[in-house]
């Protein structure tokens, strides 16, 4: 796909220097090391793009980050891998968008089809979720982190803090529907934010002069051909009635109607992959979620498990494992490839808008909202981590997910507060953290 050159941005809006645009390469290596670190969901994967694009390289300054991430959250599909390809984007142009969005994936990919397949022969992966065990706690560790720099720097008005407080109630108890908490933070900020700031520290930079209708409409022709051609395949050159064109059918619109992340679609994806096409069992798809939290990647990848499951019982015309390969393969191609599409084309004309005074607004307080929505993750993924029991307590409307105390897990709250301290007290980068967890929990395991 072709897209719209990214403006360069040589100036800090703090007035300092700011680092030039990196090269391919620079732009591979670091997205490589975001997808092999990507554990926990989006919360710890937009604080692992922050360090390394914002804080480490500073390829990306803090509103431009910021800006990206709020289009992001607009979208369906999974926002981090998302926001990997607009970041990739921004700091080397359409390409560096492809790599990093690309790179963001495999990893958790190859990751997915390894258990996936150790799931299917064998129906054991101990050792699997042994070496993941500990990982769950030092990326507790990272959220953490992530919620306390996107807090000071988005949280900086009465109104963020009242919208942030607001959609962070609305999510955890009242199960709001993700899309209807960032519309509501949008309209907040239309009719009562103040922009001024933002339209001033923005006018440093010649946004928009990239887009066009033309480039746009080059990029929507060759991403849908492209996006389209192995679901084509599937119907020309094999029987009819498949199993890799109904889950080429199926993902490809669950990838475009997929507002407010992975969980918002457990339901209806369980109801047709169970009831409808029996690809697997209800206890498998549970089963497949919790392989999906545990190892890199965005946790939409739990669709992988689904596909390969289902090549694997239909694999006609293939043997089981190159049929269970090429579904999960299909599966993965059909749920991504839009994510691309959205922003390839639609990035240049969010970096046109920047400066506009309606957007500035909304998108500030969208921010606050994506602040509140980090604490929602936050809290939800402490609770599922460090205890093996909760409990939903239900007011009519209102609802309170509680922990039961006596199923709390010592060893990976121990875990937890070594990866505390690594992160807080000895600053210790993602890598050490995860690395030493990960270690921590296989022996805790293991003996």
């Amino acid at each position: 796909m072709q897209a719209p050159s990214p403006p360069s941005e040589t100036v800090r809006q703090d007035g300092t220097s700011h680092s030039p645009r990196p090269s391919l390469g620079e732009v591979t290596r670091v997205s490589l090391k975001v997808g092999l670190l990507s554990f926990g969901g989006p919360a710890a994967q937009i604080s692992v793009m922050h360090q390394e694009f914002v804080e480490n390289r500073k390829w990306l300054t803090e509103d431009r980050f910021l800006h990206a991430l709020n289009y992001c959250m607009l979208l369906p599909g999974p926002e981090a891998q998302q926001l990997a390809t607009y970041c990739g984007w921004l700091s080397a142009r359409a390409l560096g968008g492809l790599v990093a969005g690309l790179l963001f994936i495999l990893p958790g990919a190859f990751a997915m089809a390894l258990v996936s397949y150790v799931y299917a022969a064998h129906g054991d992966t101990t050792i699997i979720a042994s070496i993941f065990y500990g990982v769950k706690a030092g990326v507790l560790a990272i959220v953490v982190q992530a919620l306390l720099k996107i807090g000071k720097k988005a949280l900086t008005t009465q109104l963020a803090c009242m919208i942030c407080g607001l959609s962070f109630c609305a999510l955890f108890f009242f199960s709001v529907p993700f899309p209807i908490v960032i519309f509501g933070a949008a309209l907040a900020g239309l009719f009562f934010g103040d922009a001024s700031g933002t339209l001033r520290n923005e006018r440093d930079d010649a946004t928009g002069k990239k887009a066009s209708l033309a480039a746009t409409a080059r990029t929507l022709v060759i991403g849908v051909t492209v996006w389209a051609l192995p679901p084509l395949a599937a119907v020309l050159f094999l029987a009819p009635g498949n199993v890799f064109a109904e889950i080429a059918e199926f993902f490809s619109l669950l990838a475009v109607v997929s507002f407010g992340g992975a969980y918002a679609l457990l339901s209806y994806m369980a109801q047709v992959a169970v009831e409808s096409k029996a690809w697997l069992s209800a206890g498998e798809m549970l089963d497949g979620l919790g392989l999906a939290e545990t190892t890199p990647g965005p946790l939409i990848l739990v669709t992988q498990f689904v596909g390969f499951l289902g090549g694997w019982r239909e694999p006609a015309p293939f043997q089981p494992l190159t049929g269970a390969l090429l579904a999960a393969a299909m599966t993965t191609w059909v749920t991504f490839a839009p994510s691309f599409l959205f922003i390839l084309a639609g990035a240049p004309w969010m970096e046109k808008l920047r400066g506009n005074a309606k957007l500035a607004r909304a998108l500030s307080a969208i921010t606050a909202a994506v602040a509140g929505t980090v604490l929602n993750l936050a809290i939800w993924f402490a609770l599922h981590v460090l205890f093996a029991k909760t409990d939903t307590l239900t007011f009519g409307a209102f609802q309170l997910l509680w922990p039961d105390v006596f199923s709390l897990d010592p060893v990976l709250l121990g875990i937890a507060l070594v990866a505390a301290i690594l992160v807080f007290a000895a600053r210790r980068g993602m890598a050490t953290v995860l690395i030493a967890t990960a270690a921590l929990g296989f022996v805790a395991k293991m003996l």
